[in-house]
């Protein structure tokens, strides 16, 4: 019997898939027998056990019908048939596009797009990136991190491998409990606290929990481009409230009127411009959801950072009404790759995020949920703060000085007292050079980025979000001067 051999895999593989292809093509009709798995293996050269595994899987797929002291037969195997009336055209037919849920269409929309493109980028790091959301890891004390992990592992019992509570490891929501009491003034109870795998799915189950389809949301306009794709994929109609240096107008919330579920803002650092809300501001935003019965969905994404001053207490800590979610992310003051994220809910709302989050993914990776709660627990956590809040007001100076010295007058800087960027807004260009500028500073290995994508209305001047939390201070100061001459060849160019 001649049997061809492809090469590829272990010998029964190979076997099996020459025999199963003789069988369909026909060249081996129904009713053959097959020789005896001795016989073939000294006639192919092989061991007898590759030919008997070999028989087994074509007898499982049903190729072969082996009967005890006859052999085995090859089987009758339907094959697909031709269509009556078939095509003359070699030329394969267009696939019909999927039928996707709105929910399903919204996500794959043009409008969607961009908050994935800020994910996940095909483009390398490039060497000057002034990216926002990627932490220095430089500064993060990677070895306490690995010991708090390694001695987790090693003590790790049998519900280390089970399912963990939907809200998350108990030691951790303590844990978590008692740092926004010292670092972000929030007074709450470890059974708030809900864990999430990432700020993002917060969002998400908030938008899904909170909203129904046609529900009026309230966003910053600018804002964060996440949280709006979030509320418009759950079906919601933004109002969008526009924000100045003082953070979301919170007076324009009157327009709004009584319609808002949801109002999604970033009080402590707005996104992107950063203005810090003052004192009458929030307390005028607490006012405005306790008399509507709107939820307020705080966004501090990176308040651990202020500088001139300790960080203010997050709205939460304000609340005394219950209409405040309560929004953190370890994402930038440790690392994205995390993925541990936690809100802070009003008790009534306990029991649905927790239902809603087991029904997402049945709960965030344990074994990194006791880690982080021994890193908190052993004060590692709160020293990396502090100092990583000192090389980062580092890293701000030498922004703001490499930007007067190579711009000047030319350029304003917005949202510099907090956070973890600043945005840069270019006399003598419009947002229309913004493509031109990105790819002749990628040219030169700088990576910026335009602040038009956090408009529904575009701006007309060209503003770039400057990230700064990832680059050295020498790097920062190359970085500006390649940015200069990025610039001076877009102007040159119009």
């Amino acid at each position: 019997m001649w049997i061809r051999l492809d090469g590829d895999g272990p010998l029964f593989r190979q076997l099996y898939r020459a025999l199963r292809a003789g069988i369909i093509d026909g060249v081996v009709p129904p009713g053959t027998r097959l020789p005896a798995t001795r016989a073939l293996a000294t006639e192919l050269g092989l061991s007898r056990t590759t030919v008997l595994l070999a028989y087994e899987q074509l007898a499982a797929e049903g190729y072969l019908d082996g009967k005890r002291g006859s052999g085995s037969f090859v089987q009758a195997v339907a094959t697909p048939k031709a269509p009556k009336h078939a095509p003359t055209t070699l030329t394969p037919a267009t696939p019909a596009p999927p039928r996707l849920s709105p929910f399903g269409a919204f996500l794959t929309d043009r409008r969607s797009r961009p908050i994935f493109s800020s994910y996940v980028s095909g483009r390398p790091r490039l060497p000057y990136d002034f990216r926002y959301g990627a932490p220095g890891m430089h500064d993060f004390p990677v070895q306490i991190w690995q010991r708090c992990l390694g001695r987790r592992a090693r003590r790790a019992s049998a519900a280390y491998y089970d399912y963990g509570h939907p809200q998350g490891s108990p030691a951790l929501r303590a844990a978590l409990a008692g740092y926004l009491l010292r670092g972000r003034g929030v007074r709450c109870e470890p059974e708030q606290l809900q864990i999430v795998s990432g700020s993002q799915q917060g969002l998400d189950l908030a938008a899904r929990l909170l909203l129904s389809p046609g529900d009026t949301a309230v966003v910053e306009e600018p804002g964060y481009e996440g949280a709006r794709r979030a509320l418009m994929a759950a079906g919601a109609r933004l109002a969008l409230v526009p924000t100045d240096s003082d953070g979301l107008d919170v007076e324009a919330l009157a327009r709004v009127g009584r319609r808002a579920r949801l109002a999604h803002v970033t009080p402590s650092h707005q996104y992107p411009l950063g203005g810090v809300m003052p004192y009458p501001r929030r307390v005028a935003l607490l006012a405005w959801a306790a008399q509507t019965g709107a939820y307020v969905l705080e966004d501090d994404y990176d308040g651990e950072y202020r500088f001139g001053g300790r960080p203010l207490d997050a709205l939460k800590a304000l609340d005394d009404g219950e209409r405040v979610i309560y929004l953190g992310t370890l994402s930038k003051v440790m690392f994205p790759a995390l993925r541990i994220g936690y809100l802070v809910l009003p008790p009534a709302l306990v029991e649905p995020f927790a239902r809603a989050k087991l029904l997402a993914d049945g709960g965030s990776a344990f074994l990194e949920q006791e880690a982080l709660a021994d890193f908190i627990a052993s004060g590692a956590f709160e020293r990396h703060i502090r100092r990583s809040r000192g090389w980062n007001g580092e890293r701000r100076a030498a922004l703001l000085r490499a930007l007067d010295e190579h711009f000047g007058e030319r350029v304003r800087v917005v949202g510099a007292n907090a956070g973890l960027h600043v945005v840069a807004w270019f006399r003598g260009l419009t947002a229309r050079h913004a493509r031109d500028l990105v790819q002749r500073a990628a040219a030169l290995g700088v990576g910026v980025y335009p602040v038009t994508p956090y408009y529904e209305t575009p701006p007309a001047g060209l503003g770039l979000l400057l990230g700064y939390g990832a680059l050295q201070v020498r790097a920062i100061g190359t970085g500006i001067a390649r940015l200069a001459d990025a610039m001076r060849a877009t102007t040159a160019a119009r």
